[in-house]
């Protein structure tokens, strides 16, 4: 039985506020006059702003209603609406008009589908490549159920980086997740990484994960030929969901840092307030060098 405190004080570290700039001014006003879906803003990510800044957005494919329904995450659950075949050609014209340099793009967990939506996967990126040449991408996607003819799909559009999330340590992986399993998305970013594709992943702290655990994950994850690594605070997003177990500092966060870099990831992005796509032209950037 995992032991999980409630009612832990949110720390100083963690209370920011959305910077006044001319960019954000000029993101914000064209995601809404133009009605584009971005999980910058309906996630109400603490680095919009700075993403933004840097010609970064995330968008989310195949509807806003998951079938599954995992603790940690506030996305609703439910029997999802039908697929929107016009999806792919909204979303690369929403890239344009944002005219991003860096565009992320991750979906909810359609297991409803036969394909589970690769099929939109793969047309999303092929058709925001078609319109937006320049742009680079990166792509956060489900297991598939570890179908590998699925990930294939995604894999053969070419996106720059494929991530897939292991979310947690393997002992509380039970306690967070519902479908997903972790040595199923251990296997997921090795075939990925084995198919010469970028592999990246992420984790989240705060859920009772002991030191020794995160270093495992890191292992497991180098092991897979995983080579970019996100380490962010967990933050409850309502009182249905698991309540934080801890306000990891960011002393340790940084300490993760230093021993990811050791261990042999290219890139590390730990930190209280890092999202998975945070920082995600960076890692573009360093690994086509």
């Amino acid at each position: 039985m995992v032991k999980i405190r409630s009612k832990v004080s949110k720390p100083d570290w963690l209370k920011i506020q959305l910077p006044n700039t001319a960019d954000y001014k000029w993101m914000h006003n064209t995601i809404r006059d133009h009605k584009l879906h971005t999980i910058c803003t309906s996630g109400k990510c603490p680095n919009s702003a700075e993403c933004w800044a840097n010609g970064t957005a995330t968008f989310m494919i195949l509807g806003d209603i998951c079938t599954r329904a995992c603790k940690f995450c506030n996305v609703k659950t439910g029997k999802p609406d039908p697929v929107d075949n016009k999806e792919p050609l909204r979303i690369a014209r929403s890239i344009q008009i944002m005219k991003l340099r860096h565009a992320v793009i991750t979906s909810v967990d359609r297991d409803d589908l036969e394909d589970g939506g690769a099929g939109i996967w793969a047309a999303t990126i092929e058709k925001t490549k078609e319109l937006n040449p320049a742009t680079t991408m990166e792509v956060l996607i489900p297991d598939f159920s570890g179908l590998q003819h699925l990930i294939q799909q995604v894999m053969d559009a070419k996106p720059e980086v494929i991530s897939h999330n292991l979310e947690t340590v393997r002992r509380l992986t039970p306690v967070i997740r519902t479908k997903a399993k972790y040595d199923l998305s251990l296997k997921v970013l090795k075939y990925i990484a084995d198919g010469g594709r970028v592999a990246k992943s992420g984790i989240m702290l705060g859920l009772g994960e002991t030191e020794e655990e995160v270093f495992e994950a890191m292992d497991d994850l180098l092991a897979a030929g995983v080579t970019v690594m996100t380490i962010g605070q967990y933050l409850c997003p309502s009182k249905d969901h698991l309540p934080v177990s801890e306000y990891v500092t960011p002393e340790q966060f940084e300490k993760y840092k230093t021993v990811g870099l050791k261990k042999g990831f290219k890139y590390v992005e730990s930190g209280p307030l890092v999202r998975s796509s945070y920082h995600a032209e960076e890692h573009i950037n360093a690994l086509m060098k």
